[in-house]
């Protein structure tokens, strides 16, 4: 694969932290490789990228985006084949999600292809992080946000891309509890809802603690107008097999991320001969589906969980029990042939992954 090429300036630590990594015990997000990649936009140009030994940031009192909330960030992961390859997953897809992100918060441009090579090297350069154990990634966090040292909301002239990684085994430990929201919102219609901005998911926080304290692991957001209508879930898109179709929320709208595991399920349903429906999908007609045994499979697919199966949905204080888990045929067909792609098991056909 043919790749554009960016000069990338390198400084390897001398305190290397991997001898000290409990392999058996990697809390999601907690643990972080030796570098970090930085670039700093100034004067309308970006400057040169450096992998640097990873630090703690030094940031003005009147730093921008911490008063007014230019920030965005991606999630993919990379993984070590069975052959022992290192692979990324469609880093393509989230270059080009960052860059719709960029232009919806007012934040200069950043080329997907210095994206994708950012990504590349900084997963090479600390591939020793990449677990060995099955079923373990490297989690991998590209960020933008504004620097400006100014009190006054305009956007900013000057803002810092960052990558740095994590060594994670599953986001999720156990099939989820979700609960159908009925009063908060995610997202409206001309908001950010389909930006990937920190304040999407501030806004989320205090939602997800009181279902929560109910509970739940995760709440089910609905439209901002109505909340007649199912949108996304909080770490993930959310998708239903009702009557042997897969069916999930159309990303047409604005208030809906646009999910890369989400698309890649589509793309496998559809070469498999799965019917597929992306529309406006009611809670009215989750609810009659599950009470009239139509509904199979519910599950949310994301980068952190991949796919994380719903085994049951609490709405107007009742809990409805979804079908067993292991029963589950193409939810959990598609979660094994994605791993399977991911580490090398299986044919990539679609040409997502990136080998380094």
């Amino acid at each position: 694969m043919e790749h554009s090429t960016y000069t990338i300036k390198k400084n390897r630590t001398e305190n290397s932290d991997l001898s000290r990594v409990d392999w058996d015990n990697l809390p999601f997000g907690k643990v972080f490789s030796d570098h970090m990649l930085v670039i700093d936009y100034d004067n309308g140009e970006w400057g040169t990228p450096e992998i640097m030994p990873f630090k703690n940031l030094e940031l003005h009192p009147a730093t921008s985006a911490i008063h007014y909330g230019q920030s965005i960030f991606e999630g993919l992961k990379a993984y070590r084949t069975v052959d022992n390859e290192v692979a990324i997953f469609r880093p393509d897809m989230n270059a080009k999600r960052f860059a719709e992100s960029c232009k919806r918060m007012c934040m200069p441009e950043f080329p997907p292809e210095l994206f994708e090579q950012c990504v590349r090297e900084i997963v090479d350069f600390d591939r020793e992080w990449i677990p060995k154990k099955e079923g373990y990634s490297l989690y991998i966090r590209p960020f933008m946000f504004a620097t400006d040292d100014y009190i006054g909301i305009k956007p900013s002239d000057a803002y810092k891309f960052m990558i740095f990684t994590c060594p994670v085994g599953a986001y999720y430990a156990e099939p989820l509890n979700v609960k159908i929201e009925e009063h908060y919102t995610r997202a409206a219609a001309g908001g950010v809802g389909r930006a990937k901005t920190a304040g999407n998911y501030a806004a989320s926080l205090y939602p997800a603690k009181l279902g929560k304290d109910e509970g739940y692991h995760q709440l089910v957001w609905t439209d901002a107008k109505t909340h007649e209508y199912i949108e996304e879930s909080g770490t993930m898109n959310i998708m239903f097999v009702i009557d042997g179709k897969l069916i999930t929320p159309a990303e047409d709208a604005d208030t809906i991320l646009p999910g890369i595991t989400k698309r890649s399920v589509i793309e496998l349903a559809k070469d498999w001969g799965m019917e597929v429906e992306e529309r406006q999908v009611s809670v009215s007609e989750v609810i009659k589906a599950i009470d009239e045994g139509k509904l199979t499979e519910a599950f949310g697919a994301g980068t952190a969980a991949t796919i994380a199966q719903i085994k049951m949905i609490g709405y107007k204080g009742k809990h409805y029990e979804l079908p067993s888990i292991p029963e589950r045929e193409f939810s959990n067909k598609v979660y094994r042939h994605l791993d399977d792609i991911k580490e090398g098991r299986t044919e990539d056909k679609f040409g997502w992954v990136v080998k380094l």
